[in-house]
């Protein structure tokens, strides 16, 4: 299936979950990134049961601190 991850379209298995698509793309701090599907924020609980489909568009975001 084809899903769209920070804007790039990619092939991917059926029923692949969040968690196992932050594996494949080597998400370097999988612990600090945020994920949106379909610019739906998804708990960090849920990454290993959410399953992807068809057309959806994944985000990962980084929240970053510091500043004066």
């Amino acid at each position: 299936m084809k899903i769209v991850v920070a804007g790039v379209t990619k092939e991917v298995d059926d029923g692949l979950t969040v968690s196992a698509l932050i594996e494949q793309e080597r998400v370097e701090t999988p612990q600090y990134v945020t994920v949106s599907v379909n610019e739906e924020f998804i708990d960090a609980a849920s990454f290993d049961s959410r399953t992807l489909s068809e057309g959806d568009e994944v985000e990962f975001l980084y929240f970053m601190g510091g500043g004066c």
